[in-house]
């Protein structure tokens, strides 16, 4: 455990729960959950799977079920096609994502990571041995890894590439021609796994989605799918995640599982299917309200000296370079980086970023707008009249 640490998104909402404890009132901005409430459908699913006594234990990788709604969601959506032994459901897609580095890293392999990054990727990667390889990139590329990057970074040892997209925490989404010039730098390196974490697929403002395995299906026993329902139906306390991919690697992933945390919740597997299979007619209004929160965000970075950021494409974060205002005349006395601004924004602000650094990106804040819009306005207000020079 001396590898690594806590997770810093988790740390913020934990201290914005211990002021709310002591009665201080403080606006979350840093967890990575939509304010909005599970679809009726999918609660109505849950409450019919406990009626029909569905809470035993089912199979450790999911039930028949509920792997046929995932086929049918990847066939539908994406154009690809599974077989059951193909696919694996889990306690949310972290656990997955944690179960395939687990199956497959030894001491030294290595892991190549855009970033910024999903914090929780490098720390998994230290827990079993592995070594995570950052690429920076930049906001004037959109965020997005380049194949001469990636080129550089490879080495006998690289076992994984991670790709994110929408992308967590800058909202980046690649194309499919973004895909294709990276997957070609892999061709002639078999032995180098793709994991394609498409958690945040279905929020995106007017940019077509593609996944890896879409764009190269030649490359189905290396492309490792993962997605959930926690971001496309606002189901993170479900704890539904579902993964698919070459059945060597899903059979060493369902023994992990098997031996750890068993099967998912059996009634989360039921409200699964319904979120899976019927269509989400409430997701058009979910993004015209995200679009709206967005621009408010942006509004406020605008408006700020020493502030900027690329307007995301996809997922509900904002990922903003406060590099020019640490080093202008705005920050008092004791902000030397982002930690450090994230901390005095609490104080000064009452509002909850997480620090850039947590990222793989020094000099920036993320900002999770998935809360309720009149309170978005009102922090972002709060944190203008923080930053503004006096």
């Amino acid at each position: 455990m001396s590898r690594v640490g806590a997770s810093p998104t988790a740390a913020v909402s934990d201290r914005v729960r211990a002021a709310a404890a002591q009665g201080i009132v403080i606006t979350n901005l840093g967890e990575g959950e939509l304010d909005f409430a599970t679809p009726a459908h999918v609660v109505t699913a849950g409450k019919r799977a406990i009626d029909r006594g569905e809470t035993k234990y089912t199979a450790v990788s999911g039930t028949v079920s509920l792997k046929e709604a995932i086929r049918e969601k990847f066939q539908r959506d994406n154009g690809i096609s599974f077989r059951n032994a193909e696919i694996i459901a889990g306690n949310g897609a972290k656990q997955l994502i944690f179960n395939a580095f687990l199956a497959t890293l030894d001491d030294g392999d290595e892991v190549i990571l855009p970033a910024p990054y999903w914090v929780s990727y490098p720390d998994m990667i230290r827990l079993t041995g592995g070594r995570p390889v950052a690429v920076g990139t930049t906001m004037a590329s959109g965020w997005k890894l380049q194949p001469e990057m990636l080129r550089s970074a490879m080495t006998p040892r690289t076992r994984w590439l991670v790709l994110n997209s929408p992308g967590n925490p800058t909202g980046a989404v690649y194309t499919a021609a973004d895909l294709r010039a990276l997957l070609e730098v892999l061709d002639g390196f078999p032995d180098i796994l793709v994991l394609a974490d498409d958690i945040y697929e279905p929020l995106r403002y007017g940019v077509p989605f593609s996944t890896p395995l879409q764009v190269r299906p030649d490359m189905r026993d290396r492309v490792l799918t993962v997605n959930g329902v926690s971001k496309s139906h606002a189901m993170t306390g479900w704890r539904l995640g579902y993964a698919a991919g070459p059945e060597w690697l899903v059979r060493a992933m369902d023994i992990l599982q098997s031996q750890s945390t068993s099967n998912p919740s059996s009634i989360s597997q039921g409200a699964a299917i319904a979120a899976l299979v019927e269509p989400p007619v409430f997701l058009e209004g979910w993004l015209e309200t995200l679009a709206v929160r967005r621009a408010i965000v942006m509004d406020m970075v605008a408006r700020i000296p020493g502030l900027r950021a690329w307007q995301p494409d996809g997922a509900f974060y904002v990922f903003i370079d406060v590099r020019a205002w640490l080093a202008g005349s705005g920050p008092p006395l004791g902000i030397a980086d982002d930690v450090g601004m994230a901390a005095w924004l609490i104080e000064s602000a009452r509002a909850a970023l997480v620090p850039g650094t947590a990222f793989g990106a020094p000099g920036h804040l993320r900002l999770a707008f998935a809360i309720e819009t009149d309170t978005l306005r009102a922090t972002c207000e709060r944190i203008v009249a923080a930053c503004m020079p006096v």
